[in-house]
């Protein structure tokens, strides 16, 4: 028998000229649960889609390296394939159907069937669904994951608990279950749930069955994980057994890259004030993947201010709940004067401004001039730029003003006249911000400032927002999924994690405060929120 049910070695891949994957390996043994550990944008994703054999794998021009089940090496052509050679996943989003019963749901493209008079006479396909051996069948399975519901309910109208465990009940019903992939699977489920699931992970673990624990709580790594593997930015960092190591260790091998990739920016030369310019309370936000759940944080005056943490987390949607572009409900107040929630027009008139994430969905009108970018919303939600009764466009205001910000923002055009849409992502990003300063705003929002655009842009990006912040003296609150830029530039970092502040940390604090804040530990010594 060989050691390893499942082995992924030498595994690159690539999406046009980006490597996404760099020669990673993962092994597992049989009965083992092993934590697959790393920020977003690691490479997990990719590598379980290589397992599974993913359409977008195989579009995309393949991978290198081999995947080897049982000694044997093999070619996983589909999901279909995956799972005829026993692989199972447990999805982070729920693959039931709401209409269907648990028992179907379970059964679902294995259904048993049996013979009657006319499939006799007629043939196999005249034979009906055997409706007591599936519900016997599920009924056994759904104990297993110890939850005591009927196995004839819908599924419809359920707790996510619930929902959670009927998924992991219709892998485990699979007769040739070798290897489970569970994608963050406590995410949607309480304390409890979350400690019976675990229980039931190493249930399954102990038939033999080998479980890959993709998450990022770092304690329930420590729980129930037999062996850990990290990977950092499509490489892998290790593979440890877990008495070999502390949660400590992990966290800094996730985030472990210290001075790396820490850009150059101004220092700052002046205290920040005490004074509070934001401050928000149990602000909640209805933003579909990215839901606030009663955020508290205050921001001072003159600060550059991190939110940081990991996707899905809610850090997007402290923003675009503050602005008004999500429904939210809570208290905020900008320099001690209350903000009215639920109306952007509000929030820009306050002295409030946005750069948003989707700067070609939100933030710019693509097919519209550069010069027309720049002065839209000023034009709009402060009437500048217009003349006279007919309040016509002042062409000549907006040519002078559009060169000054292509001027000191360093946009590379042919012209304010250049269509927006044109331009590169780095000086996209800058339109966006010089849309911004138009409004002569008293603070911003920067949410991902650099997504997208090369490592050149990025330093001229947040040297642009340093610059606003000690010369203009702009409060600032940045939003970003790449901790280094936001520990390069910013005064403190907030880390949001279930849609919470969990901890501000400082700057220079250390790899592993970063790792266990944004894994919801309460040791990174930060300040609590």
């Amino acid at each position: 028998m060989a050691e390893y049910v499942l082995e992924m070695n030498g595994i690159t891949k690539e999406y046009g000229q980006n490597a996404v994957l760099k020669d990673v390996t993962l092994r597992v043994r049989p009965g083992e649960i092993h934590a697959l550990l790393g920020e977003n944008g690691a490479g997990k994703s990719t590598l379980m889609n290589i397992l599974f054999g993913m359409p977008v794998i195989h579009s995309t021009g393949g991978f290198k390296g081999q995947v080897v089940m049982d000694g044997a090496n093999v070619k996983i052509t589909s999901p279909m394939d995956a799972m005829s050679k026993g692989i199972g996943m447990v999805h982070q989003e729920f693959m039931l159907i709401p209409g269907f019963s648990i028992t179907e749901n379970i059964k679902l493209n294995r259904e048993i069937s049996k013979s009657w008079l006319a499939s006799k006479m007629l043939g196999r396909e005249m034979e009906v669904l055997d409706q007591n051996k599936m519900a016997a069948d599920a009924k056994k399975a759904l104990s297993s994951v110890s939850i005591g519901i009927d196995e004839y309910s819908l599924v419809g109208g359920l707790p996510v608990g619930y929902m959670q465990f009927i998924e992991i009940a219709r892998e485990i019903d699979k007769a040739n279950m070798k290897v489970m992939v569970f994608d963050e699977p406590t995410a949607v489920l309480t304390e409890s749930e979350a400690q019976q699931l675990i229980g039931v992970m190493k249930s399954i673990a102990e038939s033999g069955i080998a479980i890959i624990f993709i998450t990022h709580r770092l304690d329930e790594v420590m729980q129930a994980a037999d062996r850990i593997t990290i990977l950092r930015d499509g490489k892998l960092v290790t593979s440890v057994d877990k008495s070999q190591t502390t949660a400590e260790k992990l966290a800094a091998l996730m985030i472990g890259r210290g001075e790396e990739g820490m850009m150059r920016v101004k220092a700052r030369e002046n205290e920040i004030s005490d004074e509070i310019a934001l401050k928000v309370r149990n602000l909640w936000v209805d933003m579909p993947g990215e839901a606030v759940r009663g955020i508290n944080l205050d921001v001072r005056k003159g600060e550059i201010i991190g939110i940081g943490g990991l996707a899905g987390q809610g850090k997007i949607g402290l923003p675009n709940g503050v602005m008004g572009l999500y429904p939210a409900v809570g208290e905020a107040e900008l320099f001690g004067q209350p903000i009215k929630l639920n109306d952007p027009a509000s929030a820009l008139r306050a002295g409030m401004a946005m750069v948003s994430e989707d700067r070609r969905g939100v933030g710019l009108l693509l097919d519209q001039s550069i010069e027309e970018n720049i002065v839209f919303n000023a034009m709009q939600v402060h009437g500048d730029y217009l003349n006279g009764f007919l309040r016509l466009k002042n062409g000549r205001a907006i040519r002078k003003y559009a060169e000054k910000m292509i001027k000191e923002l360093d946009i590379r055009c042919t012209s304010p006249l250049q269509p927006t849409g044109t331009l590169s992502g780095g000086n996209q990003q800058k339109v966006c911000v010089a849309r911004a300063l138009a409004l002569n705003p008293k603070f911003m929002f920067v949410s991902e400032p650099t997504r997208g655009i090369d490592i050149g842009a990025k330093q001229l990006v947040l040297d642009t927002l340093v610059k606003l912040n000690r010369e203009q003296g702009i409060t600032i609150v940045m939003v970003s999924s790449e901790l280094q830029e936001l520990r390069s530039v910013c005064d403190r970092i907030a880390i949001v994690v279930e849609g919470k502040v969990s901890c501000i940390l400082k700057p220079d604090s250390s790899d592993a405060s970063f790792g266990l804040a944004m894994s919801g530990s309460k040791l990174s010594g930060g300040e609590q929120a």
